[in-house]
């Protein structure tokens, strides 16, 4: 049975830096190999893992639609056809695989996109003892049902104040939708101050959250995407990383 972490918040807050973070750190606790999904259709965090995504779910999925005639006709069904488009959208790295959302081309909703994705976690993931999800920015994804359990919901906010309305509004809409999971973290990311905003013992309060972790706004972090550097190399004295590490082991 895989543990699944799901990481979400509003756009531009870190999610993809958190995700990769704590790709690196389940790896250096041995808990590899682990499973990152970039659930996000501007996939961006095989670059921050320092792979590259040749092939999407989404593409996958234009695939299949554009090709199940023709493998039908050579007595291949449908799902036997997806499942090897899902094998070939796997990326294999060392202590991780990775598998991408990508965006759905040509016309049509995502919904047989997500179903593909909810086929690739439900078929997938046990194979891995720990998954991390990233989810795009808000809780799309959660809504779309791709997953609806979670082992743990990572909430991740700037200290913006517009930024806690946010968190506060996700976890709102979690419970709506009856998200179930089994511990809530909130991130506080990027502080500049180097303390808790006033307001986050009432949201910890109001949210039921097991943890509220600050993440400082790091210079080396920033460096590393600015020269597009994969977050697997930070060095382990980081103090946003030493943070994920403890943060590790708490989920643990």
């Amino acid at each position: 049975m895989s543990y699944l972490i799901a990481i979400t918040g509003k756009g531009g807050v870190g999610k993809t830096t958190i995700s990769a973070l704590l790709v690196k750190q389940l790896i250096a606790n041995g808990k590899s190999p682990v499973l990152a999904i970039d659930a996000d259709p501007n996939s961006c965090l095989d670059a921050a893992l320092g792979v590259t995504v040749n092939q999407t779910v989404g593409r996958a999925r234009e695939e299949v639609r554009e090709e199940a005639a023709a493998a039908a006709a050579n007595g291949i069904s449908k799902q036997e056809m997806l499942e090897m488009k899902i094998s070939e959208s796997l990326v294999e790295a060392q202590g991780f695989d990775l598998i991408a959302m990508g965006r759905p081309e040509g016309s049509g909703c995502y919904c047989y996109a997500n179903n593909v994705l909810n086929s690739v976690i439900q078929q997938i993931s046990g194979e891995y003892p720990y998954v991390v999800l990233d989810n795009e920015a808000g809780l799309e994804n959660l809504s779309r049902r791709i997953v609806q359990k979670v082992d743990v919901l990572i909430l991740v906010s700037d200290a913006s104040n517009a930024g806690l309305n946010t968190l506060e509004r996700l976890h709102e809409l979690a419970v709506e939708m009856n998200i179930s999971y089994s511990k809530l973290f909130l991130i506080i990311n990027r502080s500049r101050s180097g303390s808790l905003p006033s307001r986050t013992s009432e949201i910890k309060a109001r949210t039921g959250a097991d943890q509220v972790i600050l993440l400082p706004d790091d210079g080396q972090i920033a460096e590393f995407a600015e020269n597009s550097k994969n977050l697997l190399s930070l060095p382990d004295g980081n103090t946003v990383l030493q943070s994920i590490d403890k943060l590790v082991k708490e989920i643990d």
